[in-house]
């Protein structure tokens, strides 16, 4: 039989199978793709904490000295001996800043109502709002960047909005140091009796800061006052006060 061409090739071919025998490529392992994790905040570093305080600081200097409309990135820079960039890493503008500085006067606030209360002293609910209204009012009387910013119309809407949220916070730690001393009687849900009853003292507060430059003693009086007889609105002039504290 004559050879073809194909079957010529067979035996070197087959000569070739029988000195490298063919084996089957086995499929290279797929890779594994490495699941993405969920961003979380990270804390800022030590250094960045530093230095986020001390243009803090620079920034309380500066409202002290010169209000709020005075105020830019460039003169924090300046009164903090650091660079603009700086200052811009953390703060993108005035209002960001000031957003932040609202933020540590309110930590303040937030640790007045954290400090513990004498419950023996305590004879009925107003003693309570008298001592929380007094610290509140120490605070405003050291601070003049929380008087500028909080009492004072700088027109700002994003530090305006920030204190109302920080506001919220507040009177929520106020109800629950109420109710650590006295049985408080139901409070309307749709309703922070407690954060209103704190915004409307300070609008007292307020006009004393934009006649006066400060909060003066009678209008002090005249803010507690306010925030007695908001809380009066839903609180009874007896209210149990409990034996223990909770």
């Amino acid at each position: 039989m004559a050879l073809t061409p194909d079957s010529a090739a067979k035996p070197a071919l087959q000569a070739c199978h029988d000195q490298w025998p063919w084996r089957p490529i086995a499929p290279s392992p797929a890779k594994r793709v490495p699941m993405s994790r969920p961003a979380t905040a990270r804390k800022p570093r030590a250094s960045s904490q530093t230095r986020i305080a001390g243009i803090l600081a620079a920034a309380r200097e500066l409202l002290a000295e010169q209000g709020v409309g005075n105020l830019s990135i460039y003169a924090v820079a300046e009164r903090a001996a650091i660079p603009p960039s700086s200052v811009y890493h953390f703060f993108a503008s005035v209002p960001a800043l000031l957003e932040a500085l609202t933020a540590d006067i309110h930590g303040a606030f937030r640790a007045s109502l954290e400090h513990p209360v004498a419950h023996a002293e305590l004879h009925d609910w107003r003693d309570l709002s008298r001592i929380v209204e007094q610290r509140m009012l120490a605070i405003y009387a050291a601070d003049s960047a929380a008087r500028q910013l909080i009492l004072a119309q700088h027109g700002l809407a994003e530090v305006t909005q920030a204190d109302r949220q920080h506001d919220l916070e507040l009177g929520r730690l106020m109800q629950q140091l109420f109710e650590r001393h006295f049985a408080l009687p139901p409070l309307p849900a749709d309703i922070d009796v407690f954060a209103l009853a704190m915004e409307l003292g300070d609008r007292v507060y307020a006009r004393s800061v934009q006649l006066h430059g400060h909060i003066t003693p009678r209008l002090a009086e005249e803010g507690m006052r306010v925030f007695d007889a908001y809380l009066g609105l839903y609180l009874p002039p007896y209210l149990p006060k409990r034996d223990q504290p909770l």
